[in-house]
This record gives structure tokens, C-alpha cells and sequence, in this order.
């Protein structure tokens, strides 16, 4: 398994960004959203919303998988 990062396109409330995040928490996202049926888009678009100051999406998003799996 890689953890170099890896860039994907997403879809947030109409706007495009990217995230690089490494390929366990792209997966784990993916199964976070289809758990919840949900998109990978509409799921990140939530977890933006929910930032504070200025913590970057893909750090967001680490942190809410980790919090997910530790039943947080």
C-alpha cells in the first residue's frame, strides 16, 4: 500500500476542488458515504461545512474517518 497522496477531483455545493489524500482514506470515505448512503461528494461537501478557522479540507477529512472508526 502507497501513502504517497493522491489527488481526486470533488464537487462541493457546485464548486470543483481538489484533495490529496492517501489511498486508505480515499477508501475509507468511499465506504463512510455508501454506509450512509450518501456520495463521496455529498459526504465532503458535510465535512466542509463543518470546518473551524482554518484546518484544510483534506485534514477535515482525515479527521472525521478517524473519528468514524473510533465511534466518535
Amino acid at each position: 500500500m502507497t501513502t504517497r497522496p493522491i489527488k481526486h477531483s470533488l464537487t462541493l455545493n457546485g464548486h470543483r476542488t481538489s484533495v490529496s489524500l492517501e489511498a486508505a482514506f480515499w477508501d475509507a470515505l468511499r465506504a463512510i458515504a455508501a454506509e450512509q448512503g450518501d456520495t463521496i461528494n455529498a459526504l465532503a461537501a458535510r465535512i466542509d461545512a463543518g470546518r473551524t478557522g482554518d484546518e484544510g479540507l483534506a485534514s477535515a477529512i482525515r479527521v472525521f474517518v478517524l473519528a468514524h472508526y473510533r465511534g466518535g
